[in-house]
């Protein structure tokens, strides 16, 4: 064909096709150079190498003289009865079998990539790992992308979309539903909302409790997140009942805190995932009424498959709880 002769009327592949340039000025040598080389090589024989790859003898034989040319050496001695390696053939064939190798092996990784078989997923939590949506979906991720390397980023929500904006993150899951400017969000599910408090609290006797039956009560909450949302969550709530709440900042981590409420220093919020912990000397009791929204912010600009895998399967997720839920 037309388009597979060079300048020079030789045959040979596209620019994509070819490997790296010879050192010392020499013509380019091209990826199906090097594997008709090495068939020739293996089977002794131009026209057994082109049978077994289903192309012209002639196809194989003018490719190498070409390969020959470009590398200023013969590399085969021919004859009536086959081929065989020169000195100089000798010399390439371990270059040239390593060179395609190492191409396979790259071909290889990057359909395993682009299969999300194998790679690496950034994502921002805000939710505690402990039960819930996000452990039964990274538990199935794992499950069917094993090779898939996945590295978690506790912090603060605002923090994490900036992140998914500049590509730092591959996805976030965060509280709330609204519009994520530069991103992408969707709504995934919903958690109830907790009050923890000591297990000799009065309150812990009841099923289920309301914001009246807390508004007199001391909280606290970590100064890192998520504790200044929940401040900013009971602060809007008890001050619908005409309360200025009693909050504390404490500079501890969630289960540190949790363990302050079992010694009696003040109650606090949770929402649903984390009651899959059991800490001593604490009780959760759902607050009635109370639901937060958990979304998955994204890039429309990130094309990791990873991500893509991991967002449809959160979809699919998602969808099949408010089908269990109805």
């Amino acid at each position: 064909m037309a388009g597979d002769r060079d300048s020079q009327g030789r045959s040979g592949d596209t620019a994509p096709a070819r490997l790296a340039s010879m050192t010392g000025g020499r013509a380019p040598v091209r990826l199906r150079q090097l594997r008709y080389f090495l068939a020739a090589a293996d089977y002794g024989s131009f026209r057994k190498a082109a049978a077994a790859l289903s192309i012209q003898e002639s196809s194989i034989s003018r490719r190498i003289r070409d390969l020959e040319d470009d590398l200023g050496a013969s590399l085969f001695q021919r004859s009536h009865g086959g081929v065989r390696l020169t000195v100089a053939g000798q010399e390439f064939m371990p270059s040239a079998r390593h060179a395609l190798r190492q191409i396979d092996i790259g071909v290889t990784r990057v359909a395993a990539v682009g299969r999300a078989e194998e790679g690496v997923l950034k994502l921002g939590i805000f939710s505690s790992l402990a039960s819930g949506f996000l452990f039964d979906l990274l538990g199935a991720f794992g499950k069917q992308h094993p090779k898939v390397r996945v590295h978690l980023v506790d912090g603060d929500p605002a923090e994490h979309v900036a992140a998914v904006r500049n590509l730092e993150l591959d996805a976030a899951f965060v509280t709330g539903a609204g519009h994520r400017d530069g991103c992408e969000t969707e709504q995934l599910w919903f958690e109830h909302v907790f009050v923890v408090l000591p297990e000799s609290h009065p309150l812990a006797a009841k099923a289920a409790l309301a914001w009246s039956d807390i508004a007199r009560e001391r909280f606290i909450v970590s100064d890192a997140p998520p504790g200044p949302e929940i401040h900013d969550y009971l602060v809007a709530h008890l001050s619908d009942l005409g309360r200025h709440p009693d909050i504390q900042f404490q500079k501890v981590g969630r289960d540190n805190l949790l363990s302050l409420v079992a010694l009696g220093r003040g109650l606090t919020l949770t929402s649903e995932a984390t009651i899959g912990a059991q800490f001593r000397g604490i009780v959760y009791r759902q607050l009635a009424g109370e639901v937060l929204p958990f979304s998955v912010v994204w890039s429309a600009r990130n094309d990791n498959p990873a991500s893509r895998r991991l967002l449809s399967m959160a979809r699919a997720v998602s969808t099949h709880i408010l089908q269990v839920s109805r």
